[in-house]
């Protein structure tokens, strides 16, 4: 298996997927209280954050067998945003791990309440809160230009996703 680093480009319908079955899991955790989920997450997490989707069993998963059956054309967006939110989901089921083999419940019920939300709003609505944590702090130059030139310049993006649709396939 090789191992690549994050890419500067990732399908979104792939990233939803993928958000779907950490919801599953975070509601399942959640629900169920079984805390060590947690820590099969924060793995998964870290080894997407740090070394790409194909690091990570779950991407893995739904690349191969999910992504594959759903319909939906690809729709790529930047790929450095998506890092950083797994990164955000990593510092979290990292977190509730230590809380829950510390015995301490409510940090891990507060967190897994995020970690049910973070990944509904991604999988159901689009809606990327590590991303926009992260174009947040592009905005205010804690995160240089230079990580992530898409993101910066969203007018740039949208011309060439015109450009894209508008260009025949052969």
């Amino acid at each position: 298996m090789r191992i690549s680093r994050f890419p500067n480009i990732v399908d979104d319908v792939t990233v939803r997927l993928i958000a779907g079955v950490v919801l599953v899991l975070g509601v399942l955790a959640l629900a169920a209280h079984q805390w060590w989920l947690y820590a099969v997450l924060a793995a998964d997490f870290v080894l997407r954050a740090g070394w790409g989707p194909s690091a990570s069993p779950v991407a893995r998963f739904v690349g191969r067998f999910v992504r594959p059956r759903v319909a939906a054309a690809p729709r790529y967006t930047a790929g450095p945003p998506k890092r950083f939110a797994a990164t955000i989901g990593a510092v979290l089921t990292l977190a509730a791990t230590g809380s829950w083999l510390a015995g301490e419940a409510v940090p891990v019920v507060v967190i897994g309440v995020v970690m049910v939300v973070f990944p509904a709003l991604e999988a159901l609505a689009g809606i990327c809160v590590g991303c926009l944590v992260f174009a947040g702090l592009m905005r205010i130059g804690l995160i240089p230009e230079s990580v992530c030139v898409d993101c910066a310049n969203i007018g740039r993006r949208a011309a060439a996703r015109t450009t894209a649709q508008a260009t025949p396939t052969a």
